[in-house]
């Protein structure tokens, strides 16, 4: 397969995926809707797969589609920020570019992001600090972080990253011993690991019902602890069923690590954002890095 050939098909196919049209797509790259038709045709000959579906409501992408957008769109903005990094006519940025990430951030998120804005900017010198805990951009001379949950007031900018829920989780070995719950009722035979924002009456969300409600048993825990990190090591360690964020469960449960339990109940959703403290427009490679780590956060979060 000759894939620089599929190159501007795949350009072509995620701006109709982004559109979900074909006519929106042919206007915003300025070809007919004929030709733009014949292109995705073309690719999903090439591909011998179906991307695209056509419903009531328009264009919906299939599963191997989805799977494509991910990966396409990044193809689309590495092309735009190479013709946009051949048309400046200045310097490089340089010098240290200081982040403050949560933990396990750093492995499927950040350092693909980090390693890929290196070869864009190759003199900026990366800087990670590692923290659960809310960093002041000034007070730690950060150029930008990533926080989850409530924002505390500030005059930084903050942009949207994503939203995670918590996820029921426990290792295959744990399930073996003492087998799988069936329903919420049934964690009260199981031991429970709780972190302390995760004590007492907890808030949960019915997947099949859409329906949010709080778990009224009286679900005591078997050990907790203050501690993200920790939280996952005593799950890995057979110790009981806890509730994880879907990007670290997620991970775990591709590596065989972790198991998937209750799945029509997750918590509420929270969001990741990511702070900066530029007022005006931000430099080249600090956008860049927000749109990388956007990019690989949706990747994991969609477990592609």
């Amino acid at each position: 397969m000759n894939t620089v050939k599929l190159a501007p098909l795949l350009l072509i196919f995620a701006e109709v995926a982004r559109q979900r049209s074909f006519t929106g797509a042919a206007k915003k790259l300025e070809l007919s809707k004929s030709a733009i038709s014949q292109q995705i045709r073309r690719l999903e000959s090439e591909l011998n797969m179906q991307l695209l579906a056509r419903n009531t409501r328009g264009i919906a992408l299939t599963q191997a589609g989805e799977t494509l957008l991910a990966r396409s769109e990044l193809l689309s903005e590495q092309l735009a920020n190479a013709i946009n990094d051949i048309q400046q006519v200045r310097a490089q940025p340089s010098g240290v570019f200081k982040i403050s990430v949560p933990p396990f951030f750093e492995r499927d998120i950040i350092v693909p992001a980090i390693r890929q804005l290196c070869l864009e900017f190759p003199r900026i010198e990366p800087e990670l600090v590692v923290t659960g805990r809310w960093q002041d951009l000034i007070e730690h001379q950060l150029d930008a972080a990533i926080f989850g949950g409530l924002l505390r007031d500030s005059n930084y900018k903050a942009q949207s990253i994503g939203k995670v829920s918590d996820m029921f989780c426990a290792t295959p070995n744990y399930l073996q011993r003492h087998g799988s719950p069936d329903t919420v009722a049934d964690l009260q035979q199981h031991k429970y690991i709780a972190s302390r924002w995760q004590k007492g009456d907890l808030t949960l969300i019915d997947k099949q019902q859409g329906i949010e409600y709080t778990l009224s048993l009286s679900l005591s825990h078997f050990a907790q602890t203050n501690n993200l990190p920790t939280l996952v090591e005593m799950t890995l360690a057979d110790m009981g069923i806890a509730l994880l964020p879907e990007f670290i469960a997620k991970q775990e449960i591709r590596r065989g690590q972790l198991v998937h339990v209750l799945p029509n109940h997750h918590g509420r959703p929270w969001h990741f954002y990511f702070l900066h403290r530029y007022q005006d427009q931000k430099p080249a490679y600090v956008e860049r890095f927000y749109m990388l780590v956007t990019h690989y956060f949706k990747l994991v979060i969609s477990g592609n």
